[in-house]
């Protein structure tokens, strides 16, 4: 699958890579290139919570056809907990100031989740299935999915408006940080 040319990873990137080690339908691995040039104090955060081992086990809670696939509440959101539970959380570490750019969102770019505030982010985020203009400038752009498309086209997908997943949703099995 080739990456839109306005959301490419820059040749010089010399940040972090964020392998996702999945498990469920969608079984395999996904490499984001983290662009800590855009966003350093989101991609910090999620550096840490990787190598805390805060994201391992966590579901993909909301998952919307055609639009994203979102996980990260390493408060509530694991297969133990429960499910009308999973994506209300965040991690003990405070909220991020909104680090927002001009880059768009596009298929495979990662973001993070938030709510009503822009400064709301936490430890959420989301991996786009297709383009998505109206988060443009709304949210924080944290990275761009560089391998495994194939495994984020078979995270099983969510019902109703808020992509709620029924049943047993896929999770990030392990995340890892490399350098």
């Amino acid at each position: 699958m080739s990456v839109n040319a306005d959301t490419a990873v820059p040749e010089d990137h010399s940040g972090p890579v964020m392998v996702i080690e999945t498990a469920g339908e969608a079984t395999g691995t996904m490499r984001i290139a983290l662009r800590d040039d855009l966003a350093p104090n989101h991609v910090e955060r999620i550096v840490t919570l990787a190598e805390q081992g805060d994201y391992d086990g966590v579901v993909f809670h909301r998952v919307i056809d055609g639009f994203m696939a979102q996980t990260g509440d390493v408060q509530h959101g694991r297969l133990d907990g429960t499910p009308r539970m999973w994506g209300t959380g965040g991690s003990e570490l405070p909220n991020l100031q909104a680090e927002f750019t001009d880059v768009r969102f596009e298929r495979g770019v990662v973001g993070m989740a938030r709510s009503q505030s822009p400064d709301s982010a936490n430890s959420q985020f989301f991996i786009m299935f297709a383009p998505a203009p109206s988060l443009d400038g709304q949210y924080t752009v944290v990275g761009q999915l560089i391998d495994g498309y194939d495994v984020l086209d078979a995270i099983k997908r969510g019902t109703g408006g808020n992509g709620a997943v029924v049943g047993e949703p896929d999770r990030m099995e392990r995340v890892t940080i490399e350098r």
